[in-house]
């Protein structure tokens, strides 16, 4: 199996205390340097998931990488959010994900690939340039929100393993680790575990397509997908798979979780579009959240999330109605 980068085994007694790494990079910053990938040096999940990030607010020339609507508060973006390992009540990632030990973490990636190999959390975190990206967030449950990821593009992960002609689609898989995920150690439960998305090939290399390991600055909260995971702003939110292990390149349109479980409610694509309704519910409107009872925030909702002008091309021809 092939691994990107040697890393040299050390003493627990050398490891930078994180008082003293956080003041280093606060150092380095009022030097003036620009991009510095940030190092777990911690195998303790809840301290290395509140390490800030180095990073550089991506140049958006009409690409779509931000927004400048009001960012939702982070506090809404971590207490209200879907993570059906932990539980299926919005807060239920919250309460029960502080358990899911996300480092050590590996990414393998197989499949129609020339170099197939893994990468581990520090080869990901000390390889890729980070930059800040404000997407809105559209979840198939009239939901929305605007979030400040970290990250960097799909494409320049999939591109290091050199993906052949043959690779047609990009299949995920999420962690599957019951005892830290209570969740999916229910009797009664639909899913087949693990979690499994997927996408095109050339969505997958879209631009708008990211690997997040951080929002807000800050690298990500177990419960929003730690510590990397998919945002694809223009598709319905539980395309955008969280806590990776797993990516495979693939000849035929895998087979995905919810298109599974309800293939008439939830589509392979899930693009985000107002005119095809779910079966229980419209899609013209959402909420933006926070909101309340006396204040809904009800919005319109925009084809492909507001994303059309980036990624409308990619289905010219296309039925959106069949192909939802």
């Amino acid at each position: 199996m092939k691994r990107y980068g040697k890393f040299p085994k050390i003493n627990s007694s050398e490891i930078t205390s994180e008082s003293n790494y956080l003041n280093r990079r606060t150092l380095i910053k009022r030097a003036g340097a620009a991009i510095i990938p940030c190092q777990f040096l911690t195998k303790n999940p809840v301290s290395a998931s509140s390490l800030d990030l180095s990073y550089s607010r991506a140049i958006d020339s009409g690409q779509g990488f931000y927004t400048s609507e009001t960012k939702t508060p982070l506090e809404d973006v971590k207490k209200y959010c879907n993570f059906y390992e932990f539980g299926t009540g919005k807060t239920d990632p919250e309460k029960h994900s502080h358990s899911l030990t996300v480092d050590p973490w590996s990414l393998d990636v197989q499949g129609e690939v020339r170099s197939p190999g893994t990468l581990h959390l520090e080869d990901i975190l000390s390889s890729f340039e980070l930059e800040e990206r404000i997407y809105r967030l559209r979840c198939v449950e009239a939901w929305s929100m605007v979030i400040p990821w970290i990250g960097f593009p799909l494409s320049k992960l999939l591109a290091r393993f050199e993906p052949k002609s043959s690779a047609k689609y990009v299949e995920f898989r999420t962690l599957y680790r019951p005892s830290e995920m209570p969740g999916t150690r229910s009797l009664f439960g639909s899913i087949d575990w693990p979690y499994r998305e997927g996408l095109r090939i050339d969505e997958a290399m879209h631009p708008l397509s990211l690997m997040a390991i951080g929002l807000y600055g800050k690298t990500l909260p177990n419960q929003n997908g730690a510590p990397i995971r998919l945002v694809v702003p223009w598709k319905y939110g539980f395309k955008s798979i969280k806590s990776i292990v797993s990516i495979r390149l693939v000849r035929s349109r895998p087979s995905t979780t919810w298109e599974k479980i309800a293939p008439d409610e939830y589509g392979f694509y899930a693009n985000v579009n107002p005119e095809v309704s779910h079966p229980r519910w419209s899609q013209r409107t959402e909420r933006r959240l926070p909101n309340s009872l006396f204040n809904p925030r009800r919005i319109n909702t925009k084809l492909f999330n507001g994303y059309t002008e980036q990624v409308a091309s990619l289905y010219t021809g296309m039925d959106l109605r069949k192909y939802f």
